[in-house]
């Protein structure tokens, strides 16, 4: 056989050894990453009356922020991967005296570098550091398009019952006209009672046309939580008058000290300490080995030929490289510090919030409602029996209808602080009669 073809077969043998070597260390991982990122199902948004938890699924199976965040977390797999792949091989060849054959030496090598110091482990941890503050990302992102979901689900409630009230304030208005008209042909009254009264009536239907475009935009603003331009429900079914659940304040210290934004800055800062310590280990130098074979024509034979090279760290040790990767993890710790601190005063914020806001609507469920309601109902019948004037009557209607719209707003004011208050501290709990279907 030929010396030449003899230096190709042992070269061949041995990139086929590396081949296989590096196949194994990527062929698993290359294949959990494929099953991870297979796409899911598109929900179907219903066309008939939509719960919370209906709409909490398709914002959670549909949210385009949501999927953003799930495909980062997928990319970050990507990084892990590459992590730990050790370093390709080199193959490199030379002629020497290429005009004569008679004095020609032909080389052929392969090199491997060798990485010492932990940096391969270093790599891997840094990167699996970094998939971790990716599912935090994830986990952090569900619970703002959550508390997002409720929000404006609310909205379409409260939305849905202003336009209820306008209704009714129009419905009694057109019999406050017509109660005039008839006082008015009887000689009892004014003509200008009945003037009034068309005036409220028409005020009315400006409310019910403005509370109706109120509503369209906060339908549009629901069905955006799981990315549709247009709404297809028919409308939001829940009970309104249920109100969120108050936590203890000991109870709210526990579950802010775990809660998922104060655990993404805490990764993070493992995230940063670890590239750290891949910086560190970019200190020690790597080995390059080499091997090969060299056919010398002037003696006839092969020559056998081992290499060893290594820098030699005088003057670059990757000492500014690991000096900001220190600084930025410092950094990490001082916003992990800020970030508890503003969390803590974000969580009893709202905590006082709700409570005051559940005071506020109690007294107006218990007392204020019903009672501007009982003296409209009677200011009403006092104006249909004469005992009252019109100007009474639009007086009771303003407080009744005030009331009620300070009641609503109330409401979703406080389903709002409570969507806000879970969206900090984490899971989120809703009531059941508001998380229920309802027929």
């Amino acid at each position: 056989m030929h010396s030449n073809t003899r230096i190709t077969l042992a070269v061949s043998c041995v990139l086929a050894v590396l081949a296989g070597t590096a196949h194994a260390d990527i062929d698993r991982p290359a294949e959990a990453a494929i099953v991870m990122a297979s796409p899911g199902a598109n929900p179907v948004e219903p066309t008939g009356p939509l719960s919370l938890a209906m709409a909490l699924d398709l914002a959670m199976a549909a949210n385009p922020e949501l999927s953003a965040a799930a495909n980062e977390l997928r990319a970050v797999e990507g990084a892990v991967i590459q992590a730990g792949l050790r370093p390709n091989p080199d193959i490199s060849t030379s002629v020497e005296d290429t005009q004569n054959r008679a004095t020609r030496s032909t080389t052929v090598q392969i090199g491997q570098l060798l990485e010492l110091g932990g940096k391969r482990a270093a790599r891997i941890a840094s990167a699996e550091r970094g998939r971790d503050v990716a599912t935090a990302d994830l986990a952090v992102r569900r619970l703002d398009v959550r508390a997002t979901t409720i929000g404006a689900f609310f909205e379409v409630l409260m939305a849905q019952e202003r336009v209820q009230q306008a209704e009714d304030l129009l419905a009694l208005a057109r019999r406050a006209t017509q109660a005039a008209s008839r006082r008015v042909a009887a000689g009892k009254v004014s003509p200008v009672e009945e003037t009034k009264a068309r005036v409220a009536e028409a005020s009315a239907r400006v409310e019910l046309n403005q509370t109706r475009a109120d509503l369209s935009v906060a339908r549009k603003r629901l069905a955006i939580t799981w990315g549709s331009a247009q709404p297809r429900f028919a409308q939001a079914e829940g009970h309104m008058d249920v109100l969120p659940a108050l936590l203890p304040d000991d109870a709210l210290a526990r579950r802010l000290d775990t809660a998922p934004m104060l655990q993404r800055s805490r990764l993070e800062v493992e995230r940063l300490a670890a590239l750290a310590e891949v910086e560190r280990t970019k200190r020690i130098p790597d080995v390059t080995v080499s091997i090969g074979a060299k056919r010398a024509e002037e003696l006839g034979r092969n020559q056998a030929i081992v290499g060893l090279s290594i820098p030699f760290p005088v003057f670059d040790r990757n000492q500014g490289n690991l000096l900001e990767a220190l600084r930025r993890t410092d950094k990490a710790r001082d916003e992990l510090r800020a970030a508890e601190l503003r969390l803590g005063a974000d969580a009893a914020q709202n905590q006082e919030r709700l409570k005051a806001l559940l005071v506020e609507v109690l007294t107006l469920q218990q007392e204020i409602v019903p009672g501007a309601r009982s003296a409209y109902d009677a200011a009403t019948r006092g104006f249909e029996l004469g005992k009252f004037s019109f100007l009474e009557v639009l007086d009771a209607q303003r407080t009744f209808f005030q009331a009620r719209a300070q009641y609503l707003k109330s409401l979703s004011d406080a389903h709002r602080t409570a969507a806000e208050l879970e969206r900090v501290l984490g899971a989120i709990t809703t009531p059941s009669s508001v998380m229920a279907d309802h027929p």
